[in-house]
Order: C-alpha cells, then sequence, then structure tokens
C-alpha cells in the first residue's frame, strides 16, 4: 500500500459526504457487501474438509490435495496487503466489484476442473481476487453507513467473518456427503453473482475518487517470495518432517531472507507498496498484533476439532461441521450488543475478556474424554459465540480508530493480513503438534503398558484371534494416544488466548467513544 494511499484521504473513510445511503438501499447495500466478505471468508474453510474427497475424484493423495487450500491462502495473503494501492488506483468500488463478479466466474471455473493442477490454478486466481475483498468491504461499510451507525457497519463485518469459518465446515461436510465436491464452488459461484449484480446496482453512482497511485515492484516481488515461501513451508513442513527435509530448510531460508530485505525496503522506500508506516500508531500495533495471535488460536481450535470428530470419533463430514457451527447461534445474537457496549466501555476490556472467556473454554474442553457425547461438546461451542464477538469487533475497532482517516485503507489491508497470517500459522502448528502429540502418547503408553498381554489374552478368551486382539488394543492405544494429544492442543490453544488478553493492554485507553468512521 503506496503512500499515495494516503493522498486518497476522503475516498477511504467513512466521512465521504455523498457516500453514506439511507432506508432500504442502505439494506441492501450492506446485505450484498457483507455477503462478498462472508464468502471469502468461508472458501478459507469449506474446503477443510472437504480435501479427502476431492482427492479421491481427483485421483491424487490427500497430502496433494491440500495444495487446494495451500494455493488460495498464498494467493488471498498476497493480494490482502495490495488494497490501499488498489484501492486508490481504480477506486475502491471498482475493485471490489469487479473482484466479486470474478469470484463468481473463477468459483465456476474452479467446479468445472477435471485435474488437480487446473484446481490449483482456479484456488490461486481466486485467492487473488479474494484477498482484497475482504479489507475494501470493510472501508465500503464504513462509507455507505452514515457516521452515527457507523459501528452497525462493523458489527456486520465482523460477523460475516466469524461466521465464515463456522460456516465453511458445515456447508463442505453436507455438500461432501450428500452431492459432489464440485458443488463446493458451484453454490458460492451462484451466491456471489447473485450479490455482486445486487452491490453494483446499489452502488451504482455512488462517488467513487482515484488518486494517483504507482506501484513499489520491487516491494511486491519481495512480499510475493517471502510469503509464498513461509506459507508453503507451513503447509509442506509436517508432510515432509519439517527440518529434516532439505525443501524446508531451503524454505525457511528464503523466507527470512525474503522478509528481512521487505522490511528494509519498504521502510526506506518513499512509496512503499506496504505502507508499514501504520504500525507507528501503538494502537494498531497492538490491536492487529492481538488479532493475529487470538484469532490464529481460534482458527486453529475449529480446524482440529472437526478433524478429531471424523478420523477418531466416528463423525460424518456433516455432523463433524454442525459441532462447530453452533457458535454462530449466540454470536449472531450478541453481535448487536456488543457493538453497542464498545461505545460505553473500555473496548480493551471487553477484548482482553473475550479472550480470557474463549481460553477458558479451551481448557474446559481439556476435560473431553473419548466418551463425550455430541451435546457435551456442543455447550462449549454454543457459550463460544458470545466470546468471539467480544474479540472481533472492539479489536477492529480499536485498530481503525487508531490511525488517521487517509491511512485507514492501509490499516485495513495490514490487520486483515496479519489476521490470515495467524490463522495460517496457527493451523498448521496445532496440525503438527497435534500429529507430533499422538504419536509421543501412543508410544509412552505402550511402553507404561504392563499387562497388555493379559489384555490380548483377555480378548482371545473373548472370542478374538490373536491378530484380531491384538489390532483391538493397538486401535484403542492408538484411540487414546489421539485423545490426549487432542486436550494438549486444547491447553495449548487456551494458552494463546490468555497471551492475547495481555497483549491487548498494549493499546493506549481510546479517548472517547470509537468512532470506526475515521482515526482520532
Amino acid at each position: 500500500m503506496s503512500t499515495s494511499v494516503a493522498t486518497a484521504g476522503g475516498a477511504l473513510t467513512a466521512r465521504e459526504p455523498a457516500g453514506p445511503l439511507t432506508g432500504g438501499k442502505l439494506l441492501l447495500a450492506a446485505l450484498a457487501i457483507g455477503l462478498a466478505n462472508f464468502l471469502v471468508v468461508l472458501d478459507t474453510s469449506i474446503a477443510n474438509v472437504s480435501v479427502s474427497t476431492i482427492s479421491g475424484a481427483l485421483g491424487v493423495s490427500s497430502t496433494q490435495g491440500t495444495w487446494v487450500i495451500t494455493s488460495y491462502a498464498v494467493a488471498e495473503a498476497i493480494t490482502v496487503p495490495l488494497t490501499g494501492w488498489l484501492a486508490n488506483r481504480f477506486g475502491v468500488q471498482r475493485v471490489f466489484l469487479t473482484c466479486y463478479l470474478a469470484f463468481a466466474a473463477l468459483s465456476v471455473f474452479c467446479g468445472l476442473s477435471g485435474s488437480l493442477g487446473m484446481l490449483v490454478l482456479g484456488r490461486v486466481l481466486l485467492g487473488f481476487v479474494g484477498g482484497p475483498i475482504m479489507p475494501l468491504s470493510q472501508l465500503l461499510l464504513l462509507r455507505v453507513f452514515p457516521p452515527e451507525k457507523a459501528t452497525l457497519g462493523t458489527v456486520l463485518w465482523a460477523m460475516t467473518t466469524l461466521v465464515g469459518p463456522i460456516a465453511g465446515p458445515i456447508l463442505g461436510g453436507i455438500i461432501c456427503d450428500n452431492m459432489t465436491w464440485n458443488d463446493i464452488f458451484f453454490l458460492p459461484a451462484a451466491v456471489a453473482l447473485l450479490g455482486g449484480s445486487l452491490a453494483w446496482l446499489v452502488l451504482k453512482g455512488q462517488p467513487d475518487p482515484r488518486a494517483p497511485a504507482t506501484i513499489d515492484k520491487v516491494g511486491f516481488a519481495l512480499l510475493v517470495i517471502w510469503v509464498s515461501a513461509f506459507q508453503i513451508m507451513l503447509d509442506e513442513g509436517r508432510n515432509l518432517d519439517w527440518f529434516a527435509a532439505a525443501e524446508i530448510r531451503w524454505l525457511a531460508v528464503i523466507a527470512a531472507i525474503g522478509f528481512a530485505a521487505f522490511l528494509i525496503w519498504e521502510t526506506t522506500e518513499e512509496n512503499p507498496v506496504v505502507d508499514l508506516r501504520v504500525f507507528r500508531h501503538r494502537g494498531f500495533a497492538a490491536a492487529a498484533l492481538t488479532f493475529a495471535v487470538g484469532f490464529g488460536a481460534f482458527f486453529a481450535s475449529i480446524v482440529v476439532i472437526p478433524l478429531w470428530l471424523q478420523q477418531n470419533m466416528g463423525y460424518t463430514a456433516t455432523w463433524s461441521g454442525i459441532s462447530t457451527g453452533f457458535m454462530g447461534v449466540l454470536a449472531i445474537i450478541c453481535s448487536p450488543l456488543v457493538g453497542g457496549a464498545v461505545n460505553r466501555f473500555d473496548p480493551r476490556m471487553i477484548v482482553s475478556v473475550g479472550l480470557l472467556g474463549l481460553g477458558a473454554i479451551s481448557a474446559w474442553r481439556m476435560g473431553f474424554n473419548q466418551d463425550v457425547t455430541f451435546w457435551q461438546m456442543a455447550l462449549p461451542t454454543l457459550l463460544t459465540g458470545p466470546f468471539m464477538v467480544m474479540l472481533f469487533i472492539p479489536v477492529t475497532g480499536i485498530a481503525m480508530a487508531s490511525v488517521e482517516p487517509r491511512e485507514q485503507a492501509s490499516a485495513a489491508g495490514l490487520s486483515n493480513f496479519m489476521r490470515t497470517m495467524g490463522g495460517a500459522i496457527g493451523t498448521s502448528l496445532v496440525q503438527t503438534s497435534w500429529t507430533n502429540s499422538a504419536r509421543f502418547n501412543q508410544t509412552e503408553l505402550a511402553g507404561a503398558m504392563a499387562n497388555g498381554q493379559q489384555a490380548i489374552d483377555n480378548f482371545v478368551s473373548s472370542g478374538f484371534s490373536q491378530n484380531g486382539a491384538t489390532s483391538s488394543l493397538a486401535s484403542i492405544v492408538e484411540g487414546q494416544s489421539v485423545m490426549l494429544a487432542t486436550l494438549d492442543v486444547f491447553g495449548a490453544v487456551a494458552l494463546c488466548f490468555g497471551v492475547a488478553a495481555l497483549l491487548i493492554w498494549l493499546a493506549p485507553k481510546p479517548q472517547g467513544p470509537i468512532d470506526t468512521s475515521g482515526g482520532h
């Protein structure tokens, strides 16, 4: 995001005089804009429970199938920070609508893919157009809502952001169990076409200023290099035994050198592609870091729970997705309440309480065992909703209100970039630690089993064959080791939430109510 972003000023804030809408037009605009953000966030998780199905249909291994997720994440992470430059060069609405409709077309392309290569290409292109939609949807919601109702815009954006990862596993599971994998892309394409057309109709005629903008080619190249290397290292590391593999070591070196060069270049370049100067605002830096750590822990937990349920508890893709969907019930109900509380209480306290609540729920899950019922598991998931909203809404308001109005595009892009990377890092680390912990626990349990032969003899006396008895005992040990590994993950996630609850206090206390329509 070049410094030319800063010159656009009013083009990128909610204070554009002719921008706010009223009545039914405002409702339709908010629905269409929020739907775009929902679809993009949904696409980051809808394929998570579908990798096995897609891999089987295309005749590739599950390891190769993970590129369906990786390719999208890499492309999205690269384009999110370019939001400011794109917004100034072509206009916020023009870029948003173009990406919106392109998202529909490329989703169809993905659904029509007949090979893994074609699907990965489609996912890369989908990530490119999906990345700018997240921050631009946030900016457009602030623009179309009148200043006195700007908090409602933030609430709507936060709701679509947090409901997407919840709905993704549910929809993905239902589609895989009852339809074909292609429909995972066809259905969002139809919704995107409808939403994009509606957005074009209601935003038609709205001011969409542009400003001269140049792109920092060197900075952009360095961004592509280090983000791609880092993301691929995260996703492939667990498959290649991390740094035991030469490929991972090389990727780590490339990512480290690329990141260092990127920081040096961007902090000295007059017109950087990513305006890191917004980090001079302590409120933004603290809020963005809190959001990254908190979202990383949250996203990691909603990735590992469906995996555990499908692989070790016998749940179908549909029911494993539903198990995480309960958090959306109270989240939707509580969002307006939390949005109103932001302007009456210290938002840092709301964020901290939300993160501590999420940590307490993760600690609660550490009491699970293999006999846990669906409803015993659903209760803490249901109670996650309010605490999740207490993180998403205030932390977004603190970040956006901490910067100057002319820096809001840069702030939105960087905040979303850090959130995306936080989720990617959290997911990779939790899956790696889950697998390693299960392997370690299995070895420990097997070594501590003093009466293993007696257990096998008991199985044989009950009618099992010798091989069957041995397999049954091994299955029990494996199940217990995975259960213990899952509890370890819940403990690590709880710790991350606790750390994030402290980080938000690095932000200064907001002076007066947070006005998300501009910076203070």
